[in-house]
């Protein structure tokens, strides 16, 4: 049941320190036993354990974290969410999830904030808009929403784009998927949470796994931080840290952390009414409802567990996005991080049952994770709840190494991988 507080309780939470507010969600002490644990509080583990008790009805679930809900790369991202993919494989995958953002708010009875803006993929040059002309082709062809722009077209979208005839980046036209834009990121991790635990799902924070329980061959829990917890299957979503836990577990994945760095400028007047990404400056920027500038980069190529990023790649970030808008060079920068993020030599998520039976994986989404939370989330909870895969998440099993079947999007990313 949904509480309502008028604006005088409202008032009265604020003076007497909140100590009235309902709780969103559990802290509950762990149990000996689940019948599924998912390992990782982000986007992707929350949902998992919404939708095994929303499709699947199994809610003896356990979600573990190390920290705390979204502290990890749902809450250090650009909260961009699109489906403008190149291979059918990628377009069912991140179509699925937009599709279920799209009325995500209204299912979870909370504002995660989608708004679909759209974006715009510049093309610079005469080979850029040939390969723009076939990226459109190929989003149509696979069901997705996809135009090709003129220069004209996408000027108006972005009247502050640098237009001075030296520009070093000029405008030759664009891709735009419309459906594309940004939700809160926040939101999505407390929405996920608080239906879950609605739902009965154990949310335990503060919980760090040291060891698995592998018996026979077989996954059968974890050791923690806070005791073992046993479990029949056990579904991993922890994205840059998905090799350090499969170690844990004694295996090794094809994925190295980088650390993925952006910021924000202070807040303006309306000023970009779409989200631009340059794949030649290697830029993207959207303007928040705050009116701040969000600006992303590509990848740091040191590999990397720090969260904190580092001044020669923001200055390439910042560089790059005044040769698109000469303008923001007014603008005073508030805040900067980096997020951890999971590349995987063919930039696609690995989905499916680890080399240790009973242990199933959700990682390598690279910069891909939070666009993806709801697909995700439904396909981990799938292979959780059957042992077997959705017809969406077979081709983005760890064996298409092994049998050569890549889904090399490193382009359908949008920034240099």
């Amino acid at each position: 049941m949904t509480r309502h507080y008028s604006a005088l309780s409202l008032l009265k939470e604020g003076l007497n320190d909140q100590r009235g507010w309902q709780k969103a969600w559990r802290s509950p002490e762990p149990a000996g036993r689940y019948d599924l644990i998912i390992i990782g509080g982000g986007g992707q583990g929350l949902a998992t354990a919404y939708y095994l008790a929303k499709n699947h009805g199994i809610t003896n679930v356990a979600v573990i974290e190390r920290g705390w809900l979204g502290g990890g790369n749902t809450g250090r991202n650009t909260t961009v969410v699109r489906s403008n993919y190149f291979f059918p494989e990628s377009v069912a995958l991140y179509d699925m999830s937009l599709k279920l953002y799209e009325k995500l708010s209204l299912e979870l009875n909370y504002n995660v904030m989608l708004s679909q803006r759209g974006m715009v993929n510049l093309a610079h040059s005469p080979n850029d808009l040939e390969m723009a002309a076939r990226a459109v082709n190929a989003m149509q062809i696979n069901g997705v929403d996809a135009s090709l722009l003129s220069e004209a077209e996408t000027r108006d979208l972005m009247p502050l784009y640098n237009d001075s005839p030296t520009a070093r980046w000029p405008i030759y036209g664009s891709v735009l998927q419309k459906r594309a834009g940004t939700a809160r990121h926040d939101a999505v991790a407390w929405a996920y949470a608080r239906a879950a635990d609605r739902l009965g799902v154990d949310i335990i924070q503060n919980c760090d796994v040291t060891e698995f329980i592998v018996e026979n061959g077989r996954c059968r829990g974890v050791r923690t931080s806070r005791g073992d917890i046993r479990a029949e299957r056990v579904g991993m979503a922890v994205a840059g840290h998905s090799s350090a836990l499969a170690a844990k577990a004694g295996f090794r994945l094809p994925i190295v952390s980088y650390a993925l760095q952006a910021c924000v400028s202070e807040p303006i007047k309306p000023a970009l009414d779409c989200i631009v990404l340059s794949p030649s400056t290697g830029v993207y920027a959207s303007q928040s409802d705050k009116g701040e500038m969000v600006i992303g980069g590509g990848l740091d190529r040191i590999p990397s567990y720090g969260q904190r990023g580092n001044l020669p790649v923001l200055e390439h970030i910042i560089s790059g996005l005044l040769e698109m808008f000469p303008s923001f060079r007014q603008l005073r920068l508030m805040r900067q991080w980096a997020g951890i993020v999971d590349v995987v030599p063919d930039s696609s998520p690995i989905l499916g049952e680890s080399p240790v039976p009973g242990l199933y994986l959700n990682c390598g989404w690279g910069t891909g994770g939070f666009k993806a939370i709801p697909a995700g989330g439904t396909l981990l909870a799938h292979l959780l709840a059957t042992g077997t895969h959705h017809e969406v998440s077979r081709p983005f099993d760890l064996d298409r190494f092994a049998r050569g079947r890549l889904i090399d999007e490193a382009a359908g990313s949008g920034i240099a991988h």
